[in-house]
């Protein structure tokens, strides 16, 4: 009996770490396949730049939208503008402050289905410690294995303190970012 009651602990235990470790696995963040892009004006002229290093936890099931959960963490000293100048000033504390707040992250709270593959997701953005409520409007598309997420959302810079003292002028860079995403991921369910 007592050999018995061990074996059944033992599968059970095997059991539930099998379902976990499947659990955590169904669905992973593609990297080679996704990209993070930002979109600011410095004197009316658009730069564009992306962040090199970002990652997901999400959970996500388009039957049961009050219980999925999209976790994104963006490492911060990653952006990137193309040019070394630029770049060398983009961790320092008048920007991103990287030492700081090395990451910027946003927290799904709640996700609304609005039919055809769009959602509404809502959640807490921070970024340099500042958070602020948003709703990121989120496509979703299929091919095969991979889903592929897809949005834009229009943040102002200086509500997350991006560009302080001198740069907070608005004249010189617009308060005005467009935050573009495409991330690919596996495992999720059919939308």
């Amino acid at each position: 009996m007592y050999l018995s009651s061990q074996l059944s602990r033992v599968l059970l235990g095997a059991t539930l770490a099998i379902s976990a470790q499947a659990a955590s696995a169904q669905q992973q963040l593609v990297p080679a396949q996704s990209e993070v892009q930002f979109t600011a004006r410095q004197m009316g002229v658009p730069l564009d730049g992306h962040f090199k290093k970002f990652s997901a936890q999400v959970a996500f099931d388009p039957a049961k939208l009050a219980t999925s959960k999209i976790n994104f963490t963006v490492d911060t000293g990653s952006a990137t503008l193309g040019s070394r100048e630029t770049d060398a000033e983009l961790p320092k504390p008048t920007w991103f402050n990287v030492p700081k707040f090395p990451q910027a992250q946003f927290e799904s709270s709640a996700i609304k289905a609005l039919g055809a593959g769009k959602f509404e997701v809502a959640g807490k953005l921070t970024i340099k410690g500042n958070a602020q409520n948003v709703v990121v409007p989120v496509t979703l598309t299929q091919s095969g294995a991979t889903t592929t997420a897809t949005g834009t959302l229009p943040i102002k810079r200086l509500a997350f303190k991006i560009g302080e003292n001198e740069w907070a002028d608005t004249s010189m860079v617009a308060d005005d970012v467009t935050v573009k995403f495409k991330l690919a991921l596996t495992g999720v369910g059919k939308i």
